[in-house]
């Protein structure tokens, strides 16, 4: 009897666990997703033009908020402060424009687990991705090739051109505790579908 009473118990625990931390989730979604509203009014406001908002890459399941970064203290490309958004490098071109647009993301977080570019190694040529700006309008890219770089790669990423591209940025390689780094940088080549 107090065998199945304690199973009871257990089973009853973890269905009240999983709801309750459905409705933090969504709380917290919906909070995430309020702030981000605010945020494109903010910035839609100050300069009316158009920025990225969001990143889709279907093939790998990525649907996220895209940031605004700059550069560090050292003069790279800043990186999101979430580990969930991507972040566009603002002082470049936008996606879309003419020049190459360079998006960042995060291999993983801070507790090690995988982030929302884990998978960008397993983009290939012909894969698509979209960019939604603040207005609601979608940007269609087409992947073109990938390839490793050790740090320091920024002349191939940000490369002049007469063309419209956007340069995914992460991550690869081996983790270094000393520098609180990766070894390597994969940047996945993508061109403005016409």
């Amino acid at each position: 009897m107090k065998a199945n009473f304690r199973r009871f118990f257990s089973l009853t625990l973890i269905i009240v666990s999983f709801f309750a931390s459905f409705f933090v989730t969504q709380k917290y979604l919906n909070q995430r997703l309020l702030e981000s509203k605010k945020t494109l009014g903010a910035q839609t406001q100050n300069d009316g033009q158009t920025f990225p908002v969001r990143l889709l890459i279907p093939k790998i399941n990525v649907n996220v908020v895209i940031e605004s970064v700059g550069v560090t203290s050292k003069g790279n490309m800043a990186t999101p402060k979430n580990t969930d958004n991507a972040g566009w490098f603002s002082l470049g071109p936008r996606p879309g424009e003419t020049g190459s647009a360079v998006i960042a993301g995060h291999f993983d977080n801070i507790d090690g687990n995988p982030s929302i570019f884990a998978n960008l190694s397993q983009l290939t040529a012909g894969d698509k991705l979209y960019i939604q700006d603040n207005r609601g309008e979608f940007k269609t890219f087409t992947v073109s090739s990938s390839k490793l770089f050790n740090p320091g790669y920024a002349n191939s990423v940000f490369a002049p051109s007469d063309k419209a591209y956007l340069n995914l940025v992460t991550c690869e390689g081996v983790w270094d505790p000393d520098t609180k780094s990766y070894s390597k940088r994969l940047v996945v080549f993508s061109d403005l579908a016409t």
